[in-house]
């Protein structure tokens, strides 16, 4: 008998429920920002540019999104005994071409413990662009809930 198992993954719609929440959550901030959603393995699934969001963001939202999602945690510095290693975040940064950042705004998304993909957001603080990347975490954490409900 053939074996079946149908992992969790980040949909069109998904993805959807996770960018309008974090638009909601920048207008709210009243900062335009670049806002990246990408699958399991780091691939750009779904993206939106705020009016006024700076185009040099686009590219850090992008890797934010890569690196949370490749990683399966969120973005930020490299810490050890409570403390930044700035040494380990940028050997990260420059051993990986980049692909790796030490710069919050990258969070992963999942669904029933497994991630499906991340979410990043560039152009504000690291405090916001955390800020709204998280209000896009939740809003597809509320969605899958829902889901299972019904």
């Amino acid at each position: 008998m053939p074996r079946t198992y149908q992992a969790p993954k980040l949909t069109l719609e998904g993805a959807r429920v996770a960018l309008d929440a974090a638009e909601a959550r920048a207008l709210a901030v009243g900062v335009p920002m670049d806002i990246a959603i990408v699958d399991d393995g780091g691939h750009l699934f779904a993206f939106i540019r705020m009016d006024g969001a700076k185009l040099s963001s686009i590219d850090i939202a992008i890797n934010k999104a890569h690196c949370a999602a490749i990683r399966r945690q969120p973005t930020g510095p490299v810490m050890q005994d409570g403390h930044e290693n700035l040494r380990v975040s940028l050997g990260l940064a420059i051993g990986s071409g980049a692909r790796q950042t030490p710069l919050r705004g990258g969070l992963p998304l999942t669904v029933n413990d497994q991630t499906v993909g991340a979410i990043g957001v560039s152009n504000g603080s690291e405090d916001q662009d955390t800020d709204v990347a998280r209000a896009g975490v939740e809003a597809l954490a509320a969605a899958c809930a829902t889901d299972k409900k019904t």
